[in-house]
Formats: C-alpha cells, structure tokens, sequence
C-alpha cells in the first residue's frame, strides 16, 4: 500500500460534458482492483451550497450520501463503480467553501484579517482535498474539478491545486481530459482544442502528468505523439478514451492502454502484476450475452435521462443479472389521461412511477398508478411515486376521491401524505428534508421480504419531507395495501406493497441510490424479474 495519501486531480478541457466523472470513477475502479484504499471527491464551481434545490434540467438528478447531504449526480457514478460509500465530505461547492470563510469570519478566527481570495479561499479549498486523506488514511484520493478549464468559476480551484502540487511534491498528479473533434468534410482529426486547453492549463502553474484524449474516432500513434510533444506529456501518457457500447466498459479501455501502471509509476509507486477485473468482466460479458429486451415505462414529469439517472442504471444493472437489457421508455406524467393511459402504456411489461417535487405531472401519475393497479401490471413506486400509488389508492378503493397529499393541497379533508411534525415551521428549501440512510423494518412474509432475500432489517437513503399518514393505516391494509416498511424508531411508513398483485411495491425511500455494478438493488432485481414474467 502507498506510504502516504496520493492525490489524483482530474481537470476537463474543450468543452464540458466530456465524462470527467467516468474517468475519475474508473481511476478508482482500477486502483481498487490493485488493491488500494481509495475514496473520490467533487469540487463543484457553482455559488449554490449544494444541487438540492437546483432543477434537474440544469443540473441532473440531485445523489444523496448514506449521511445525508446533497451532491451532485457524479458522486452516484463513483459509488456505482467502486462499491464505496461517499459522505458530505465527497462533494463541495464554491458556496459551501465561502460559507465555511464567512462563518469563520464572522467568528474571528482570522483574527481580523482582510480576507482574500489567496490565501484564504485556497486554503480552505486545500483543507477539504486533505481532510478525507488524512481523517480516513485513504491511499488514494481522486478529486474531479467540475467545470472547463476557462471557466471564471474554476480559478480558485485550480490555484488551490497549483499550490497543493507544490505543497506535497510527487505525491500529487493531474490528469487532464480533453477532446479531440473529427471534421468530417475536411475528414481530419484535430488535436489544436487540446493544444490550447493545456496551454490555459500550463497558464495557471499546473503542468498536466497524463493527458486523456475524449473521441469518437480512433486516434493513431501519430497524433498521440503529436499531442504528447505539443503539450510536454510522455507519449505513453496520452491515452485516448473513446466511445465505448457502455460507461462500464471505460475501466477495461484505460487498464488495456496501460493508465493506472501510468499512474502509479507517476506517484513513485512500483505497478506490480496488472489484476484482471474478473468480476467486472463477468458483469461486461453478461451485458454482452443478454439479447432478450424487457420493456419499462418510466412515469416522470423530467424529458432527461439524467434528471433519473440512479433509476436508469439500477434498471440496467437489475436487467444485466437477470440476463435481460432493459430498455426504458420515457412516459411524460403531464401528458397522462385517462383516456390515454392505455396506449401510453401500451407494450410495457412493468412501469416506474418516479420520483419528484411539485404539483405539475402527479395526476397523470396517479391515473399510471390506477391503471396498472387494475391492470396487474409490475409496479414500482419511488418516493413520490410511492406517495402517489398511495394517493389513488385512497381515492379509489378507500372511496376518498378528494384524498391528496398536504404538498399539493393544504385543504385537502383527506390527507393520506403528510408533512413530518417537525418540519412544518420549516420555511428554506435547501438541506431541510429527512436526508440520508434510515433503517426500515420489514414485515416478514411480504413480497418486499422475499425480495430482500428474508431481511428484516435494512437501510436505505431518503430525500423527502412529506409521509404516509398513519392515521389511515388501519384502513389502508384492510382494504388490501399492506405498510410492510415502517422505520423502527419513528413508525413512519417505508413500504407500501398490494401482495395480491405480481408487483405493486412503493418505497419511500431511494432504493436507485444503492445498486452498484458488482451488487445490483434487491427491489430493482426483483422488479425486472417480475417484469421479464409479465410478457
């Protein structure tokens, strides 16, 4: 193991949405499988203190941490891949590192210093890369600077990793992920993007280690040599990622072309024998082999794969172990009557009634909800989307037509979703939730049970404010909807589930936030599975 922590910081040039996330995770991935204690962080450049109360069509889905903060999506790609568990040390942003100056600040601890930029941004950036480093002993820690080299926003980052690099020698080393355009009517490849994307870099004092060229055509040794003497960097340090069939595919890419060796030469570390990622290519090799396609309706309000991007790879993960490619199919909830419910949901073998906030698109979750209730169709409720299978389920079975939850109407006489006691003086938006992991008891016997393989007890991650209603408990399981979930402490409602349909579950909870590559979801095993008999 590294005689001391390592750091690995990965920088994005050209132009944003390369895929620095993909990379930074596969890093880890393969340092992991060399057996190395690794972690990975984000730095985010935005002023906001974290993405819970950003659109998810600014900014994807918002990942919650098992200790409840809120973080940007990537965090969700570094747990997927390494298995790890991220905390609220994982993921900063430019406004939680000014909060944490201006609190200081306004407590005196700069003893009345005029307070700067440099040294005092930078130092308090510098403080979050070493923390997880030093409070955990981690061999290696991976920080991704969200953002393009460029950006007005990234400059303190990057002075901050200017001054750490210098700080702690060849303990430290940047990858820098670029990308390389093809013209096609010139049907030339060119590398001049990347040129001036180190050359802004090099402006800032950071000399890039390993270069990581982004393309959709394959790059010869001609140009990586061209690349390599343009921008000071070994020739065998300029790798090229390109587009592969899956993001799980990327870690082979890079170990096949030599990068974590590249790395760990880099940091002053002998290599050793390169570990074969058997479990990782068994995953590959049954995602290769699955021919047989399972369809599901995702019921949501957002037109974006990344405002669900948990749920989609949970699908993919859940359909790769069942030998299935799942392929999901995006139903607008807004767009849902129920004049046409049955052709919308016309073909699917199972459907997701997705997470979210806000008024707009729950009707047409709830007629979803009804139709696949009464029509016996695999189910899955996520959150809202189980408050939601809740909600119809009042105003249909219960014969509460003007059941609703407190979010939507304040005056409904029927409040089967309610907010917590404790929250209900709570005016801010941001960080004001039940966040994180609870434990949920799980009533033996159930299909949720079966499903968590006889568990009795589990723990899962939250991002709500309101609840089921207990107060209509009683009614609700008479009736045929069981609460076989409930947190052992508080007795609030976890799981809903109608045990005389094939697969009528709704979490509370965000079960998405949990699957991993080499571990899939239990609940999201269990679902494919169900929608892959559903034919």
């Amino acid at each position: 193991m590294a005689a001391e922590t390592k750091y690995i910081f990965v920088t994005g040039g050209v132009v944003s949405s390369l895929g620095k996330g993909i990379i930074s995770s596969s890093i880890g991935k393969l340092l992991q499988a060399r057996g190395y204690n690794i972690t990975i962080q984000k730095f985010d450049p935005y002023i906001n203190i974290d993405p819970g109360t950003l659109n998810p069509y600014e900014h994807g889905e918002c990942y919650v941490t098992v200790d409840g903060r809120e973080t940007d999506l990537d965090l969700g790609h570094y747990e997927r891949f390494t298995g790890i568990q991220t905390t609220k040390a994982n993921n900063i942003t430019t406004g939680r590192i000014y909060q944490n100056v201006i609190e200081k600040e306004r407590r005196g601890d700069y003893l009345g210093k005029t307070i700067q930029v440099v040294p005092h941004i930078t130092d308090e950036i510098k403080r979050n890369i070493k923390l997880l480093g030093q409070k955990y002993k981690f061999d290696f820690v991976i920080t991704e600077i969200g953002g393009t080299i460029g950006d007005i926003e990234s400059a303190p980052f990057l002075e901050a990793i200017r001054q750490f690099r210098w700080e702690v020698g060849k303990n430290a080393i940047n990858v820098h992920l670029t990308y390389v355009p093809y013209l096609a009517a010139a049907h030339e490849i060119k590398t001049k993007p990347t040129q001036s994307s180190v050359k802004q870099l090099q402006s800032q004092g950071i000399q890039p280690d390993i270069l990581i060229l982004r393309t959709e055509h394959h790059l010869d040794n001609a140009i990586r040599c061209k690349v390599a003497h343009f921008c000071n960097v070994d020739e065998d340090a300029v790798i090229q990622s390109e587009d592969m069939p899956s993001i799980y595919e990327v870690p082979v890419n890079l170990q096949n072309q030599g990068l974590d060796e590249i790395i760990l030469k880099k940091l002053g570390i002998e290599p050793g024998e390169k570990p074969g990622l058997g479990p990782w290519r068994n995953f590959l090799d049954r995602r290769k082999n699955a021919k047989k396609i399972v369809h599901i309706a995702l019921v949501g309000k957002y037109d974006l794969q990344d405002a669900y991007k948990s749920i989609l790879e949970s699908l993919a993960h859940a359909g790769t172990y069942n030998d299935h490619k799942v392929k999901a199919h995006f139903v607008n909830s807004e767009k849902i009557t129920a004049a046409n419910v049955a052709e919308k949901l016309k073909g699917m073998q199972g459907v997701v009634i997705c997470p979210g906030f806000g008024q707009r698109g729950i009707e047409g979750k709830i007629i979803a909800a009804e139709y696949t209730r009464t029509h016996d169709i695999p189910t899955f409720g996520i959150c809202l989307g189980m408050q939601m299978m809740v909600i119809e389920f009042a105003r249909n079975v219960l014969g509460y037509p003007d059941a609703n939850s407190r979010e939507m109407d304040q005056m409904t006489p029927h409040n089967v979703i309610d907010i917590m006691e404790e929250q209900k003086n709570i005016t801010q938006m941001g960080g004001t939730m039940r966040l994180g992991a609870y434990e949920c008891a799980i009533r033996k016997g159930s299909r949720t049970w079966q499903a968590y393989e006889e568990k009795t007890v589990v723990s899962e991650r939250h991002r709500h404010r309101y609840e089921f209603n207990n107060q209509y408990m009683t009614e609700f399981e008479e009736k045929g909807m069981q609460c076989v979930g409930v947190n052992p402490e508080s007795n609030l409602v976890e799981i809903v589930e109608i045990p005389n349909l094939k697969w009528y579950i709704g979490t509370q909870f965000h079960p998405e936030y949990s699957s991993t590559v080499l571990k899939p979801h239990a609940l999201f095993m269990s679902f494919v599975k169900s929608c892959i008999e559903n034919n």
